[in-house]
This record gives structure tokens, C-alpha cells and sequence, in this order.
């Protein structure tokens, strides 16, 4: 999809707000264009790219018993690609924010989300999440819990709950979808995170911000204020809650 110019010369995202999601590249443009994205329905009734998607861009089940959801396998490409990021930033719930809110994002969730005292079973577990990220790399959620040592009985919630709280916090992204395949080669199933860091994915300098925290939480909700004048202020607090 092509962008618009504005009047310095800098590039714009053509999709606007009321438009319908039909394509990957609709659905970049959307997030570049609203900063932050819930995947499915929100405390903000019609705001998500669920919401945004054209009818057949939704989950349809085939007459044979398949089924085809482009929104969902659009979700790799749009991180990969389009450069936005990916994770559970939403009441625990998955969502975009695009590069340029990025920095404004992080500054603030780091420190509203700030990480428990490594002397409690909390900060045990994340510690150890995350000096397994920053060393191994990317991983999904599986081969992270085992390789976290993570495997016995109770240990998945367990993790799934830290690992969620490390998102919410900006420490995980997504950095893609990893498919299994069928005996064809054909790929299947829903697709695993495959989880890591935000300073791997993006870089160290994609974290950098100059603002206070209190002063990205302002910018950004000034934003969402004039992005949707309807959502009353406690929804918009919600989201970057």
C-alpha cells in the first residue's frame, strides 16, 4: 500500500480510522496509524483488528471442516515486516504498537510494570526467563520452559503467568510464528510464539526515549484522546495500563 506525503515530506499511512482491514499491508497500516492495537475486542467496544477486519479477513470454517482466518497468519508478517511489535500488552491480552510509540510505550510500562526483587519466587522465575532470552535467543514458550528448568508439576502456569507479566511489562516480544507442517509440507495449527527480548529484536537504541515515564504516558494518552474523542478516559487509561 502506498503512503501519503504530508506537507514536511514525510511519509503517512494512507489506511484511516473507519477503514476496513483486507490486506497484511492494511492491517500495518492500521497499526502504524493508531500506535496501539488490541488483536480481539477490548474494553473499547470496535477497537481492534478484529474489528477493523473485512468479513471474509475473519475466522470462516470451510465446508470440508477446515478452516482459514487470514487476520491470525497475518500476525508474522506484520512484526516481521511491517516492523510492528507483537506481544500480550493488553490486560494480558495480544496487540500491536508500532515502532513509533514503541519508545514511549516501553519507557512508561518499565516502569509501571517494574520487575519483582530477585529474592522472590516472582523474580526468581523471570530472572531466569530472561537470562535465558538474552542468551539463547529467541525460543518458543516450550523449549523456554524447559530450558528454564521449568518442567515440573504446577511449573507451566507458573510460567505462562511470569512470561505474560514479562510482556506486559515490555520485557518479551514476539518475534515471530513458528508452524508445524504436515507430511506435504504444508503448514498447520495456530502457531507458537516464538518469544524474545525487545533489545534483540529491535535493538537497544529502538528502547531509547528522552521523555520522563510520566510524560510518555501523557503523549500517548493525548493521542488515544484524539485518536477515539468517544472512549471515555478511564478505557484509555485501561489499555496502557
Amino acid at each position: 500500500m502506498e503512503r501519503d506525503i504530508d506537507l514536511n515530506g514525510e511519509a503517512r499511512p494512507s489506511w484511516r480510522l473507519g477503514d476496513s482491514i483486507c490486506t497484511c499491508a492494511d492491517l500495518i497500516e492500521c497499526v502504524d496509524t493508531v500506535g496501539f492495537l488490541p488483536m480481539f475486542e477490548s474494553d473499547i467496544e470496535g477497537f481492534s483488528a478484529d474489528a477493523f477486519a473485512a468479513d471474509e479477513c475473519r475466522y470462516q470454517v470451510r465446508p470440508d471442516g477446515s478452516w482459514v482466518w487470514p487476520l491470525w497468519r497475518w500476525k508474522g508478517p506484520v512484526v516481521t515486516e511491517g516492523g510492528c511489535v507483537y506481544g500480550k500488552f493488553f490486560a494480558g491480552k495480544a496487540g500491536f504498537v508500532s515502532r513509533r510509540w514503541w519508545p514511549d510505550f516501553c519507557n512508561w510500562r518499565r516502569h509501571s510494570h517494574p520487575l519483582p526483587q530477585s529474592d522472590t519466587e516472582a523474580g526468581m522465575v523471570m530472572d531466569i526467563v530472561l537470562c535465558e532470552l538474552r542468551e539463547g535467543g529467541s525460543m518458543v514458550s516450550r523449549d523456554l520452559r524447559a530450558a528454564c528448568g521449568l518442567t515440573g508439576p504446577r511449573m507451566r502456569a507458573l510460567f505462562d503467568r511470569h512470561v505474560m507479566q514479562l510482556q506486559m511489562a515490555c520485557r518479551i516480544v514476539t518475534e515471530d510464528f513458528v508452524y508445524p507442517h504436515d507430511k506435504h509440507g504444508h503448514e498447520y495449527g495456530w502457531g507458537l510464539s516464538l518469544l524474545t527480548t525487545p533489545e534483540r529484536l529491535l535493538g537497544p537504541e529502538a528502547e531509547r526515549c528522552d521523555r520522563t515515564p510520566e510524560e510518555s504516558h501523557h503523549r500517548m494518552m493525548e493521542h488515544l484522546q484524539n485518536l477515539l474523542p468517544n472512549a471515555k478516559e478511564r478505557q484509555l487509561l485501561k489499555l496502557l495500563k
